[in-house]
């Protein structure tokens, strides 16, 4: 059977170059499969190529450019170029993989017979961070049992029988890929479509957070994107009256959020506790981004000057 790892990038030397020998050996460790690692390039520039080509061609890697932006045109490429594979593995340029992930990803799809299998992503900081950032949690992430069916998954540790994603015609929505949500509604799709995806605890990945993102207002951005893609998201999957009546009901969630969150960060202030300030101010942002996607403003997470 054949695999392809993707793995995309956007100005990452550093990245990559601690990435792909980890990918590189687990490839080569998967002996029932004949696996390669793609690197899928988003910049226009193309600045990976002569670093994989020439630096970092050990074993069974090739590269591939997309120049045009967006992550979801990059996902959409990986899916072309891959257009030989069975299956298809995502992973970020700026993750790291367990020892065995990949092959507790294959032991999961080969017991369940589903058509994604998801592993979950913990964080290691590069730099110490901020106290406040640390008790409002904002890099904490879920954590299921092995085998437990999710309906939703980001594509950033994600396996992917391309026989069914084939057989339903699905791609990533490359109106979402300057703003991010593609990975939901991609995969939401996925479920609706009668395919099942299902959790594996064991394939961790690790996400090197650099400074950049370790600042207040970055998490809180980061926030109030989160919730402006789901409520575009839920209008994409629901059109017509249905889909505005979900938008009312995405306002709605979202002024709770906004007002109890607010309410919860002052609340914080008073105690002097940065818990309950940086938890409520992140509730609030995600509240405030879900009620502007409901009303249509599209926020542009990973726009480019």
């Amino acid at each position: 059977m054949t695999l392809t790892i993707a793995v995309l990038t956007y100005r990452r030397p550093d990245d990559l170059a601690e990435l792909l020998p980890l990918l590189v050996d687990q490839a080569t460790s998967a002996a029932a499969y004949r696996v390669d690692v793609m690197i899928v390039d988003n910049d226009p520039e193309a600045g990976a190529a002569a670093f994989v080509r020439d630096g970092a061609g050990r074993g069974p890697v090739r590269y591939v450019h997309e120049p045009r932006p967006g992550i979801a045109a990059a996902r959409n490429r990986a899916l072309d170029e891959a257009s030989d594979a069975e299956l298809l593995v995502f992973i970020d340029d700026d993750e790291r993989p367990g020892p065995d992930w990949l092959a507790d990803l294959l032991r999961v799809r080969e017991r369940e017979g589903c058509a994604a299998v998801v592993g979950p992503v913990v964080s290691r900081y590069a730099v110490e961070p901020d106290p406040w950032i640390a008790a409002g949690e904002f890099f904490r992430r879920r954590r299921l049992p092995t085998g437990t069916d999710v309906d939703v998954a980001a594509t950033n540790n994600l396996l992917l029988d391309l026989g069914r994603v084939r057989a339903h015609g699905l791609r990533f929505d490359e109106r979402f890929g300057l703003i991010g949500g593609e990975d939901t509604l991609f995969t939401r799709a996925l479920v609706a479509a009668g395919e099942r995806l299902v959790w594996c605890d064991e394939a961790v990945v690790t996400d090197v957070v650099p400074p950049a993102r370790l600042t207040r207002s970055w998490v809180l951005r980061r926030a109030f994107s989160s919730g402006n893609a789901a409520a575009l998201v839920e209008a994409e999957l629901h059109p017509g009256w249905s889909g505005l009546r979900r938008r009312a009901r995405r306002v709605g969630d979202g002024l709770v959020r906004a007002a109890g969150g607010g309410a919860r960060a002052v609340l914080g202030t008073v105690l002097a506790s940065p818990a309950h300030q940086a938890k409520g101010c992140r509730t609030a942002a995600r509240g405030a981004g879900m009620i502007s996607g409901a009303a249509g403003y599209r926020y542009g997470e990973y726009r480019r000057t």
